[in-house]
């Protein structure tokens, strides 16, 4: 038997996300992202909280500067981003000598609940695979894609929709 990666390190502040298998949900994401972008899990970490819409309200005004809950954000460790629109980020890269000390960090992420839930109840989805398609949306941000710009929205976007599939998780947009 083949042992999963530990790429992963949650942090559960709501502990609603504990009965939702937050570690699990984000695992899976991140194992699918790496998979798709041919990148060895075994690498890397990222480290994902689960709160509720008071914590991300308090991070998304911090961060953003906007006083408003929001369902994922993203704090990438290393700025991937293209200047070019439409542009593949470019993925990153492993120092041998700093891997002897474990994997490189990816970045944080942060998912509420409430928000999750909100969403998934007014677009008809399950739970389970919002979660998961929110996970993935925001492991690519800390690989560097992004969706303000047309063009990174289209190739992020995609991205998305490709890896869910394989998932077998419907089209999200």
């Amino acid at each position: 038997m083949t042992e999963t990666p530990d790429i992963v390190d949650c942090v559960i502040e709501d502990p609603r996300w504990e009965d939702a298998a937050l570690p699990e949900h984000a695992a899976r994401a991140a194992l699918a992202v790496c998979d798709r972008l041919g990148l060895d899990p075994a690498a890397f970490e990222i480290c994902v909280m689960g709160c509720d819409d008071a914590r991300i309200a308090t991070l998304n005004t911090e961060f953003r500067g906007k006083p408003t809950p929001t369902n994922v954000l993203s704090w990438p460790a290393e700025e991937l981003a293209p200047d070019d629109e439409g542009a593949t980020p470019e993925l990153p890269q492993v120092d041998p000598e700093e891997a002897l000390f474990g994997p490189a960090e990816l970045g944080d992420i942060a998912i509420s609940w409430d928000t999750c839930a909100r969403e998934a109840t007014a677009g008809g989805l399950s739970f389970s695979d919002h979660v998961t398609h929110l996970l993935v949306h925001g492991i690519l941000h800390l690989l560097g894609y992004d969706h303000v710009r047309d063009g990174d929205a289209e190739l992020m976007e995609g991205l998305e929709t490709e890896i869910l599939g394989k998932m077998g998780i419907a089209d999200p947009y």
